[in-house]
């Protein structure tokens, strides 16, 4: 379906807003996070990128199998002009869970850090103990 758009409107609806001293700012939108996973022979290791976070607002949660990663920002902008007061507030939220291999990890082993907008988590893997075939002697 097209939808046709009225030039004029948007035109005169654009100068309001501009006279007004309203801007909108793309930074109000977040976008759930990137997430990459890669597996070693001692654990996975799970990358989120989370640009302008601070580690305070993550919260990682384990129940199960199910590994629960959240985040969430709050802040506040005011702005007096003249003719207005505009007064903005700002959240930035994500959710993602993601399922562990079942009795493979380590649960009470997981660690995750903070750096330069990427969140880690370390997760490692259970030792597997790889048993020899024995032999059982008749007698």
């Amino acid at each position: 379906m097209l939808v046709k758009r009225n030039p004029i409107f948007s035109t005169v609806f654009d100068e309001l807003l501009n006279d007004l001293a309203i801007k909108t700012n793309d930074d109000f939108r977040f976008k759930t996070p990137a997430a990459n996973i890669v597996e070693n022979e001692t654990n996975f290791v799970l990358s989120l990128a989370a640009p302008g976070m601070n580690k305070k607002d993550f919260t990682i949660d384990l129940d199960g199998e199910i590994l629960t990663v959240s985040a969430e920002v709050k802040s506040e902008n005011e702005e007096n002009k003249p003719r207005f007061t505009l007064k903005e507030y700002n959240f930035k939220t994500f959710k993602r869970t993601f399922t562990l291999p079942k009795d493979l990890v380590q649960a009470e082993n997981i660690s995750a850090s903070y750096k330069d907008g990427e969140l880690n988590i370390t997760i490692p893997k259970v030792e597997l103990v790889v048993q020899k075939p024995k032999m059982i002697e008749v007698k």
